[in-house]
């Protein structure tokens, strides 16, 4: 390496290393103030918030690494051009593309540490962070009797101490209600002075309580088995008394961290395609779903015309018959396997049962039995019942039920044939109309099942598309993150050769200008995205192909020394554009 590389090396590291340190503080700061109100008042121990504090830091490196790169590419450059040494450099033949090759080298390495971080570092840092801060909000806050007022973190009991003395121990005139009976508050403890201090590592804590009374109340039992409404009331005055109390609820417990490995921040590369194949499958199979359906719900329309399946549908399904086939395929193989095995077995012990059957049948020869005929029972027939009724004379009818049958055999016959045929047509059209509207109403109940089913096959396939998305947009990040190191070196250290300010000034506001751009960009990519009106590819990586335009434009008028900030500049340029207007005016 040459003096001159190491020159621009040692004057890029000092401000990347300080500017990253920065970056990450305030990112972290802004990134905590969400959680400050979770995180106080739960008596952590300084080991536990500097793990929680340094997990954020390495998640929050895939934003820090770009910001750094370009504020300190920027400081650099700018204080090489302020106190002429780049003037030197290019004054003794090396060209602007020869200073910035070492730091482009660094940057390159830097670019690759940044997708090893982001890929293995982040998601791991992400998974203890929040299932560490997840711990932190189930944690009950520390135990603080305020003076006065009672106090309900205990589990079923609420104390009351109306003076706490210096030495965090002594108490006075305190109040104890014990709810453990679970019916109110008939449990009542008083004490004048007492000491409250904690015990086996702060996981009980033991109340000494001098000189009070404990007052119950309860009911008296039941009378002739009827619960009695009297109520009891005692009274136990002490001297001394002792409560040990369990603190294990204020105590920090890990959840088991597989619970949070679902979450895409996560997930490394490998795992995020793997998310989103079964993703994919999923939708697919619910696209087929649909359309193993269609014949059920064209049951009078469309019957024997089944709607047409697309391409992609018809190859998933022939290739997931055919993975079904192989995996049945190797099911029964197995399963002759076993039953090979199994009828193998079965005759070695049919065997072995029929020699020992031989061997017990030669030990126990079989007695002859004599047969007993039971003697026969004498049966008795019946005679046959002679039918004792005869032939019954019939009565004759009364004369008025002949003249009524004479009169209703006379009005029938009014009747005429016309009114006989509307009544039948009527009938029938009744039962035409019931026919008619019972198909209807099975069509309609058909329509409304298969809206419904449709409806909620389409949910699905929605959230299975926005899960997609996300999935996609988190893989892509990983990527784009990286490589924005580049295109933050491509604008940052021409941009300060071309301005020529060092410190903490200019370059600052002009490295939160163009990281605001990026981070607006970035976050409208993302959104348009999981909403599905862009490519994740497109929305990700947008920011970087609009910056990287601006990048080289800014390298190549570093180039050529153009002094875009100049005021000399502009002005000559707008001297040119008078000179143009006016000889377009005169020649028209």
């Amino acid at each position: 390496m040459k003096k001159i590389d190491k020159l621009i090396i040692s004057s890029f590291l000092g401000p990347f290393f300080l500017t990253f340190l920065v970056v990450v503080f305030i990112l972290l700061t802004q990134h905590m103030l969400k959680y400050f109100d979770d995180i106080v008042g739960k008596d952590l121990g300084f080991d536990v918030l500097a793990q929680l504090f340094f997990y954020f830091a390495v998640f929050m490196t895939p934003v820090a690494i770009p910001l750094a790169v370009l504020l300190s590419s920027l400081m650099t450059f700018g204080n090489l051009g302020e106190h002429f040494e780049l003037t030197a450099i290019k004054s003794a033949g090396i060209s602007l593309l020869r200073a910035l090759l070492p730091i482009f080298v660094f940057v390159l390495g830097l670019t690759v540490f940044a997708f090893y971080s982001n890929n293995y570092f982040v998601p791991k840092a992400a998974l203890e962070a929040y299932s560490l801060l997840y711990d932190i909000k189930q944690k009950k806050p520390a135990l603080d009797l305020k003076e006065g007022a009672f106090y309900n973190g205990l589990p079923d009991f609420s104390i009351k101490v109306n003076k706490k003395h210096e030495d965090g121990q002594t108490i006075e005139d305190v109040i104890i209600y014990d709810h453990r009976g679970k019916n109110g508050n008939k449990n009542v403890i008083l004490a004048d002075s007492g000491q409250m201090y904690t015990v086996n590592n702060d996981r009980y804590l033991k109340l000494e309580l001098y000189h009070g009374n404990r007052y119950t109340e309860g009911d008296n039992g039941t009378e002739a088995g009827v619960k009695s409404s009297k109520e009891t009331f005692s009274k136990a005055k002490f001297s001394r008394s002792e409560f040990v109390l369990d603190l294990s609820s204020f105590v920090l417990d890990r959840t088991d961290q597989s619970l949070f490995k679902g979450n895409r921040i996560m997930r490394n590369l490998s795992e995020l395609s793997d998310g989103v194949d079964s993703l994919n499958k999923g939708m697919l199979e619910k696209k087929l779903q649909i359309y193993a359906e269609a014949p059920y719900a064209f049951y009078y329309h469309m019957r024997d015309n089944p709607v047409a399946m697309p391409s992609y549908l018809e190859k998933f399904k022939s290739e997931s018959d055919s993975i079904k086939a192989e995996q049945q395929r190797l099911a029964m193989i197995e399963a002759n396997k076993r039953d090979s095995i199994n009828k193998i077995n079965s005759k070695e012990e049919e065997a072995a049962l029929s020699r020992k059957a031989q061997d017990d049948k030669k030990r126990d020869e079989p007695k002859e039995k004599k047969a007993v005929v039971a003697p026969k029972e004498k049966v008795h027939k019946m005679k046959p019942a002679t039918s004792v009724a005869k032939n019954v004379d019939k009565k004759k009818l009364p004369t008025k039920v002949k003249v009524i049958e004479q009169d209703s055999v006379e009005q029938d016959s009014v009747i005429t044939r016309e009114a006989v045929v509307q009544q039948l047509m009527a009938e029938k059209l009744d039962r035409d109309n019931k026919d008619a509207n019972s198909i209807i109403e099975s069509s309609l109940n058909m329509v409304r099942q298969t809206k419904n089913k449709i409806q909620a096959s389409n949910s699905r396939i929605e959230r299975y598309n926005y899960e997609k998305n996300v999935y996609d947009i988190q893989w892509h990040k990983i990527l784009a993150n990286s490589a924005a190191c580049i295109i933050m070196f491509l604008i940052g250290a021409p941009l300060g050769s071309i301005i020529k300010r060092g410190g903490l000034g200019i370059p600052v506001l002009i490295s939160i200008v163009f990281f605001i751009v990026f981070y607006v960009m970035s976050m409208t990519g993302e959104k348009w995205a999981k909403q599905d009106m862009v490519e994740p590819s497109y929305g990700i990586w947008a920011a970087n192909f609009i910056l990287l335009p601006i990048g080289l434009f800014f390298l190549r008028q570093a180039r050529n020394d153009a002094r875009l900030f100049d005021a000399d500049f502009y002005n000559v340029a707008i001297d040119k554009v008078k000179i143009w207007f006016s000889k377009f005016k005169k020649s028209k």
